[in-house]
């Protein structure tokens, strides 16, 4: 999987590209931890290149969204495939984090 990384307006947004599954939801969760840990408190994660999400996956994000909490930090989607966001829908991910159709929509909204 690659992750890239931008910034705008204060707000770290990452762009996933390719399987966040149990071969690469280590390496993701050191990078998205990192941030946090590092003191970011605003992110968005861009899942339009994202082809395939486990449950490791899913457990990396809930580990980011635990840590945020914890700093007044705020945790964002955008741009899920319809068969990701059927997987956050299944998972209940729905109701406790922000979705938005778009990165424009997150980033207004963090």
């Amino acid at each position: 999987m690659e992750v890239t990384q931008t910034q705008q307006d204060g707000i770290v947004i990452l762009g996933l590209k390719g399987r966040l599954d149990s071969n690469t939801s280590d390496d993701f969760e050191k990078k998205l931890l990192g941030l946090i840990l590092a003191g970011e408190t605003r992110l968005v994660l861009d899942f339009k290149e994202l082809d395939y999400i486990s449950s490791a996956g899913l457990r990396v994000l809930l580990k980011a969204a635990k840590e945020l909490k914890r700093n007044n930090g705020r945790l964002a989607f955008c741009c899920l495939k319809d068969y990701i966001r059927e997987i956050f829908e299944l998972s209940g991910f729905v109701s406790f984090f922000p979705i938005h159709a778009t990165l424009e929509e997150s980033l207004m909204a963090s």
